[in-house]
């Protein structure tokens, strides 16, 4: 059964290993991400960052039982386990089997899947314009019509450039 655990996000690493050795090897994590680049003088440097930010799935036949994941809500680097896992399975393994279609071989999610969910107010995740916010004005096929500041502008549907919405 998936349960989705709030963790402390400098402790992820710590929290699957801690995890892992309580319940058993069993245990599956996912964690959708994207990978971008940013260029740091002449180098260019490779970064991923998790959509869900500080929040991970994970898997094992055990938390079928509530009594099982009251016995895990300790362990280092977890803040702690959502309630309604029972009842949302269906949601989360069709958000999962959505997040996995727009993957890459290596596991990053692609573009693509943003654009699906596209509003009103977008943020960079990668290129000249990392982190700043833009309003969409019209989102065509293969690119969109923003407006950052007073400049309106449109940015194409590729790799080179990452974006996701903000509430």
């Amino acid at each position: 059964m998936w349960v989705v655990a709030k963790i402390k996000i400098k402790s992820f690493n710590i929290f699957k290993k801690n995890l892992s050795e309580k319940i058993g090897s069993e245990v599956q994590f996912y964690c959708p991400k994207v990978e971008y680049y940013k260029y740091f003088g002449n180098k260019l440097k490779k970064f991923e960052k998790l959509i869900l930010e500080n929040y991970i799935f994970c898997y094992h036949k055990k938390f079928k039982e509530t009594s099982s994941i009251n016995e895990f809500r300790f362990v280092k680097g977890l803040e702690y386990f959502l309630h309604g896992h029972q009842k949302n399975q269906n949601q989360i393994l069709k958000f999962i089997d959505y997040c996995k279609s727009f993957e890459d071989a290596k596991g990053y999610l692609m573009q693509s899947f943003f654009m699906t969910m596209i509003t009103k107010k977008v943020q960079f995740l990668s290129g000249p314009f990392t982190n700043m916010l833009f309003d969409v004005i019209e989102k065509q096929k293969h690119q969109l019509k923003i407006l950052v500041g007073n400049f309106v502008t449109t940015v194409p549907n590729n790799k080179n450039y990452l974006y996701r919405s903000v509430l």
